[in-house]
């Protein structure tokens, strides 16, 4: 089938699709009430003018927008002056955006891709320059890009071989999309070679963006300071996802006493509530982090398991921590991401799903800071056998060593990005 027919076809099912979209914004807006703002710039729908002339920065998540501060911050010292958009899809990527913003920089919701919005979203911004991170292709999006003559920067960019094959039965209407990207700064090898077999032109390996962050020294000492206080072990599973807690607290329960202490931090904030349930249904006693304030009171201590419902705070919990599991890895969800928790020098046990984070993963097994296990009963008991062993600090140390070998992502990539805009 032709690919412009594939795209009206697509733009079609987005339009018959956008009661449905809007209306789930609207109930995550109940919890999250940020995604009831705004939106209207959803739509490509803004009150006045904007300045033309910044450099759009997508970063769709918290995650993405976490790792856009390193390239964010690299490209202000290359570009003394520069003003920049950002946006976002998420509540919590667009509160974690509002940091990065200086004086004459904006901040908006990426538009629905319909034509309509995407048109009315570049008429009134005429950015200098787009930067998408990680993987966020939007067709017609890239399509009217290349047409306003915006050239367009994939950064950070990863393609797992499951994607890869997903889009392989999409080419009709991903491949004029790719076509659209003036160039890609892929993470490794791998990801490179395969953004070229699915065809993506000016690919050139940059390294991971989130090998230079730094975690906050003060949520480390924080956490540090909890875990001498606690005297006790204590085993985090580190953004979890739906099928994962469940086999967890099974396994948990199952321990003979004295226990470590559980940490269980939801990846997503929506289903704190619901995880905090689930663990208080499996385990006499349960406290949540939002019950405390600058400190854990003393019966905190005793806790079979706490809930870190807080964003923002995942140095601590990884300071605190003895061992982490890596949520998302133990189904095939593909893996969340591995590198912070090295940086702050957390051993870390991961399950079979790694996917998402193939290289990182890898690199880190064969650098001593990770082991794979094969599911949540066996990474229990490793977690445990590990707790204050002193193959546990020899982890620890390992970590911190393979993520400050992996640096220098944001300078090469701002580097890029800072010839592009000279030359345009």
């Amino acid at each position: 089938m032709k690919p412009a027919l594939v795209r009206a076809g697509y733009s079609w099912l987005l339009r018959a699709l956008a009661p449905a979209y809007f209306a789930r914004l609207w109930w995550r807006g109940a919890r999250e009430p940020l995604y009831r703002a705004a939106w209207n710039e959803r739509l490509g729908l803004f009150d006045g003018a904007a300045a033309p002339g910044r450099v759009w920065i997508h970063a769709v998540s918290l995650g993405e927008t976490r790792a856009a501060k390193t390239l964010v911050d690299a490209l202000r010292r290359q570009v003394p002056g520069v003003r920049l958009l950002l946006t976002h899809g998420t509540a919590t990527g667009r509160e974690a955006g509002r940091a990065l913003l200086q004086p004459g920089d904006a901040q908006a919701w990426l538009p629905y891709d319909t034509p309509g919005a995407v048109r009315r979203f570049l008429q009134r911004h005429r950015p200098a320059l787009g930067v998408l991170m990680e993987t966020e292709i939007w067709p017609n999006l890239l399509l009217a890009t290349r047409e306003a003559g915006v050239p367009m920067v994939l950064a950070n960019a990863r393609l797992s071989a499951k994607s890869m094959a997903r889009g392989l039965r999409l080419r009709a209407l991903l491949q004029p999309a790719l076509a659209g990207l003036t160039r890609t700064l892929a993470q490794t090898d791998a990801d490179a070679l395969r953004l070229r077999e699915a065809g993506v032109v000016a690919v050139q390996v940059a390294g991971n963006l989130k090998f230079d962050l730094d975690p906050d020294p003060a949520l480390l000492a924080r956490g540090r300071g909890w875990r001498q206080a606690l005297d006790r072990p204590v085993v985090l599973m580190a953004s979890s996802r739906e099928g994962e807690e469940a086999p967890l607290l099974a396994a948990w329960s199952r321990l003979p006493a004295p226990r470590p202490l559980l940490l269980i931090v939801p990846r997503h904030p929506q289903r704190f509530d619901e995880v905090a349930a689930m663990a208080a249904a499996a385990l006499p006693q349960v406290l949540r982090r939002s019950a405390f304030a600058d400190a854990p009171p003393p019966l905190a201590a005793h806790a079979d398991a706490w809930i870190g419902d807080s964003i923002g705070e995942m140095p601590l919990y990884y300071a605190l921590a003895d061992v982490a599991l890596l949520g998302g890895s133990f189904e095939p969800l593909g893996g969340q991401n591995l590198i912070e928790a090295a940086a702050c020098g957390c051993p870390l046990l991961m399950g079979p799903h790694t996917f998402n984070f193939a290289a990182a993963a890898e690199d880190a097994i064969a650098a001593g800071a990770a082991r794979r296990v094969a599911d949540l009963d066996a990474a229990v008991a490793q977690a445990v056998a590990l707790s204050g062993s002193d193959e546990r600090q020899a982890m620890a140390a390992r970590a911190v060593a393979f993520s400050q070998a992996h640096r220098g992502a944001a300078e090469r990539m701002a580097m890029a990005i800072a010839g592009l805009l000279a030359a345009h």
